[in-house]
């Protein structure tokens, strides 16, 4: 009876013509398995959920992924995650059905929190502008080459977990920010050359640590920096997980409120012998990221087993199988989204989902004044109904609503905006 009461309400504001009902687009569910080529050289094989003996990207195509990470290096040994490495993984990747993303390191190799080292041919280089041409020229020959074998990236990276920029010292944000969003810039600049619609993405770790990230993204915003959607990387144990995953929810609604870019969980990982908690994590943060529009979450390489002393895969090293924590991959799906008609981001309200107890923020996107709200149960009657002195933003405390569904319908002076929201 309720699920009903929610349809015809619904159906109501449709007939009135403040809503329209939507399909959201499918929501990426993506594994990085940039190991898998030199996997396969050293003689790795895998085997899917019933003990067949298949091709990686099809198991993985099997139990619900859509999308494949690759990260690029600039001339690394062995050819590793090199361009000619990237390409035939990217190609492998678009033939099995599978959208791409592009993760440039600007290293030989590994770019992380710890380290951002410079490529080899670029070390003696400390002007920034020739580093900047390096950036851009690396990136535009990788991106024209994945571009000459008919793929197009849906997303790419412009530096891996720039927790403090890239290509030290010289890129070093806590040194000179202005360098790093220059160097964000060639990178985004050479990526929208070749593929105008690919979303750019600048990449941090620890999603759970808001500070890190209010930190990095006013300093490229004070410095004029270019890109598209804000990546997050969020490795949780099987104890702390719940808490990393609320944190990492509460970044990403402050993410798209404070800069208006769109957000996604670039790498997850749990140890390979905790399949349970990794489910339960797996499932609860697809979840909180589809909540607030998130892009997606991918897995980071997910098929190692007994390879390079790595154990955060999802795949079991005595039976060659995917563990059991990669059974909820193909059970998340996107729901569907309720809009306005005329203007779909016009507001925001977040959290939300919100807890009864917390503060509900009511944000205009687009600069005008908010001049009613009205929040509404799923029987159409009228919960709360505010009048508040004009402003962008409104706060709102001490809503008392026990858990359910609710509607918050928002004007100003030339809109009416209804938001479905969720009180845990």
């Amino acid at each position: 009876m309720k699920k009903l009461q929610i349809l015809f309400f619904v159906l109501a504001f449709v007939a009135a013509g403040l809503l329209s009902i939507r399909p959201l687009q499918a929501q990426v569910k993506g594994a990085d398995v940039s190991w898998v080529t030199q996997m396969e050289a050293s003689g790795y094989v895998w085997y899917n959920s019933s003990g067949v003996k298949q091709d990686v990207f099809t198991i993985l195509k099997g139990l619900g992924f859509n999308a494949i990470r690759l990260r690029v290096w600039v001339n690394p040994s062995g050819g590793w995650c090199g361009k000619t490495d990237v390409v035939n993984k990217a190609k492998r990747a678009k033939a099995a059905g599978f959208d791409v993303m592009l993760d440039f390191h600007y290293s030989d190799s590994w770019a992380d929190p710890g380290k951002q080292t410079k490529p080899a041919a670029w070390s003696s280089i400390i002007d920034i502008s020739q580093l900047c041409t390096q950036v851009y020229n690396h990136t535009l020959d990788v991106c024209n080459a994945v571009k000459a074998a008919g793929v197009t990236p849906k997303w790419v990276q412009v530096g891996n977990e720039t927790n403090d920029g890239m290509l030290w010292p010289e890129g070093k944000a806590s040194t000179n920010m202005r360098n790093f969003a220059w160097l964000v810039n060639s990178g985004n600049d050479a990526v929208k050359a070749v593929f105008p619609s690919a979303v750019v993405i600048v990449h941090l770790s620890n999603g759970y640590d808001n500070s890190l990230f209010r930190w990095m993204f006013d300093g490229l915003k004070a410095n004029g920096a270019r890109y598209d959607c804000i990546g997050m990387s969020l490795y949780p144990s099987p104890t702390d997980w719940s808490t990393k995953a609320a944190q990492c929810l509460t970044n990403m609604q402050d993410m798209k409120s404070r800069y208006g870019k769109s957000v996604m969980i670039c790498e997850v990982g749990m140890s390979w012998d905790q399949p349970t908690a990794c489910g339960n994590f797996l499932k609860d943060i697809i979840a909180k990221a589809r909540s607030v529009g998130a892009l997606g979450v991918f897995y980071w390489e997910p098929q190692a087993y007994n390879w390079q002393g790595y154990t955060l895969g999802a795949w079991d090293p005595n039976t060659k199988k995917p563990t059991a924590a990669l059974n909820v991959i193909a059970s998340a799906k996107a729901p569907v989204a309720v809009d306005n008609l005329e203007k779909r981001s016009a507001f925001s309200v977040y959290p939300n989902p919100v807890n009864s107890n917390q503060v509900l923020v009511i944000k205009s996107n687009t600069g005008t004044k908010i001049q009613k709200i009205r929040i509404f149960n799923v029987n159409g009657q009228v919960i709360h109904d505010f009048t508040p002195i004009q402003s962008d933003i409104i706060s709102l405390n001490q809503l008392k609503l026990v858990p359910g569904t609710y509607f918050v319908q928002i004007e100003n002076n030339s809109e009416k905006v209804l938001q479905t929201l969720i009180v845990k």
